[in-house]
């Protein structure tokens, strides 16, 4: 199911966020990401943001929605990837990976954040 190949896909790039392996999270998202944000801007974002939230304890996912259209992005095939997460300095965080299937046929990261 385009579902789980998408989770998969998620799970794949936040550990890469998790160990701080910034430039290859970056290497790892889609063409959208990477034509929105350069690698040294994501890597300063994100080593910003988890400064604040402090090292990377657990995550759940708590829902999965497959949709063709979101605003703001292209037409396609995306599917939203939504976790409960703990962190250090952050015991309840929603952490949510847009997943979109790229032109390569895999599906990346087009957006990622943490509420």
């Amino acid at each position: 199911a385009p579902e789980d190949a998408a989770q998969a896909a998620a799970e794949s790039f936040l550990a890469l966020v998790d160990a701080g392996r910034y430039p290859d999270s970056w290497a790892e998202a889609s063409s959208v990401f990477k034509g929105a944000i350069t690698a040294v801007q994501w890597a300063q974002a994100v080593q910003k943001a988890r400064s604040m939230f402090g090292g990377f304890k657990s995550r759940k996912v708590t829902s999965r929605k497959a949709t063709t259209t979101l605003p703001g992005a292209p037409d396609g095939h995306y599917v939203v990837v939504t976790f409960d997460s703990v962190f250090e300095r952050k015991a309840a965080a929603v952490e949510t990976a847009v997943m979109m299937l790229d032109a390569d046929g895999r599906w990346r990261v087009s957006g990622s954040f943490i509420r």
